[in-house]
């Protein structure tokens, strides 16, 4: 009773958590979580230039990782992934946002020609997706690309939306006049 031996050197918490890597013989979601947070931040952070905006991102990543732990053979490989793919994606949002935002300064003078009052009422009846894809285009002059990157979906679906977005415009204002 006096002696120490293995089994008390790990408490009693950690003690399932040692019997699993034994068995599996790889790192548990909290070693990975324990050795990678950190240094998983400090990239999201260089690349996003935001504290707060880092943690959320690799906290979704975390998120992800312990979702699919028992499938992924290589946790560090996929956090680097998760990491820069978020960080990517939040990066080109905020590009699109500030194009759009630089572009759309409409002179307020132009909104009393009575054509330009019913083009913006007419793309204002436009459903959401097909409005945003033709304000990215013809007021931020974004590529398909880009609108696509910002809207989550090929530039296919980009091309769709334009076109039926410039049949409605069409028929609405053809029809006012």
């Amino acid at each position: 009773m006096g002696g120490s031996d293995a089994s008390t050197d790990v408490s009693p918490v950690e003690q399932p958590v040692e019997a699993f890597r034994a068995v599996v013989g790889r790192e548990t979601f909290v070693d990975v979580y324990d050795a990678r947070y950190r240094s998983m931040v400090q990239i999201a952070r260089l690349t996003t230039g935001s504290d707060d905006v880092a943690e959320e991102l690799v906290q979704d990543a975390f998120v992800d990782l312990y979702r699919r732990f028992d499938t992924i053979d290589s946790p560090a490989a996929y956090l680097h992934r998760a990491v820069a793919n978020r960080c990517t994606s939040w990066v080109r949002r905020r590009v699109t946002e500030r194009r759009y935002h630089e572009r759309s300064r409409v002179d307020v003078s132009a909104w009393s020609d009575p054509d330009t009052i019913a083009v913006m009422d007419a793309i204002g009846r436009l459903p959401i997706r097909q409005r945003t894809a033709v304000v990215l285009r013809y007021f931020a002059d974004l590529n398909e690309a880009d609108i696509a990157a910002a809207l989550d979906c090929r530039p296919g679906t980009v091309k769709s939306l334009l076109s039926r977005a410039r049949t409605q415009l069409e028929k609405e204002l053809t029809d006012e006049h």
